[in-house]
């Protein structure tokens, strides 16, 4: 058995702040009951489209103990993505900006990884440890809510209520016991309903409820059919995710500019305007986004929302 002093879940928190993790907090494993029931009720209402990756291993998703035996912590932490410099919108498609740059999923695991070697340095290698960002059935929202990260907001992201929503969500999954750090903060949407409101598609059909199926951003990434069912004014020029409920969100004032130099937007994405989207081949796609969060659209898909949005109506 490994015993570990008190103080030592500090010690975790701030090394993660040194790594360049915008927060973290830690959370002892456990079902999520509650969580768990507001899941399958999004489920039983039909809202994941075609995601049905959602229905596979819920048992997992709804327990990290099942999905990684022995684990008994979970360290979920926060990395800013938001642009210093967004993407010009002048005779321009768009892209979400946690895009801009390299994948996420690398450039979080690795770091994650660092702060994972830090732990084994009090408690020797810890062989079934994991590091995990939307990669694996886990509720990445709620364990961050459950370490005081922030407060789910009727947009259905997560939001830190002193550092806005442009942020990428990680944990490491631990067989080792913490003293938890970071208690639930409670809603602070209030009277707000601008992402309600701003949403072109109504996929927001109420606080709290997204329907994804209508999403700008499952519509361009996850859907695979035919677009032309759709309202292409609808898209906003949206050619790959869509950030229209957070860029109106109150908190989002507060975001500062990220500080991991992988997530800038390389000089030839910046000077893309409609004419070389339209002219896209890929050879060019491959330039702009090789190892890039791009890539889960690919080619074709990415070739397929440029042409429905560039076609005369």
């Amino acid at each position: 058995m490994i015993l570990i002093d008190k103080d030592f879940s500090n010690q975790i928190v701030d090394a993660a702040c040194k790594l360049g993790f915008a927060a973290c907090g830690i959370a002892k494993a456990e079902f999520l009951e509650e969580e768990s029931e507001r899941m399958e009720q999004w489920l039983s209402n039909g809202y994941e489209g075609t995601m049905s990756y959602l229905e596979r291993n819920k048992e997992k998703r709804y327990d990290p103990r099942l999905l990684i035996k022995g684990t008994k912590t979970i360290v979920t932490v926060l990395l800013n993505y938001y642009p210093e410099k967004q993407l010009d919108i002048l005779d321009n498609y768009k892209i979400a900006k946690y895009a801009y740059g390299a994948d996420y999923h690398r450039v979080l695991k690795g770091h994650l990884k660092t702060l994972q070697a830090f732990i084994e340095t009090k408690t020797g290698t810890l062989g079934t440890a994991r590091a995990f960002t939307d990669s694996a059935p886990v509720l990445d929202r709620a364990w961050a809510v459950r370490c005081g990260l922030g407060f789910i907001g009727k947009n259905t992201n997560l939001i830190h209520p002193k550092k806005g929503s442009f942020f990428f969500i990680g944990h490491l999954l631990l067989p080792i016991e913490l003293k938890p750090l970071g208690e639930p903060i409670e809603n602070r949407c209030g009277n707000c309903t601008r992402c309600l409101d701003a949403c072109p598609t109504g996929a927001l059909k109420s606080s709290f409820m997204l329907d994804a199926r209508r999403c700008i951003s499952y519509r361009t990434i996850e859907y695979k059919g035919d677009l032309h069912e759709f309202d292409k004014s609808e898209f906003s020029e949206w050619i790959y995710g869509c950030d229209i409920c957070q860029d109106v969100c109150p908190y989002n004032k507060f975001s500062l500019a990220t500080q991991e130099l992988e997530f800038v937007a390389s000089p030839e994405l910046t000077e893309m305007r409609k004419k070389e989207w339209e002219s896209l081949d890929e050879d060019r796609f491959k330039l702009l986004f090789d190892n890039s969060a791009v890539e889960r659209a690919g080619y074709s898909g990415l070739k397929r929302n440029i042409e429905f949005l560039s076609m005369q109506k």
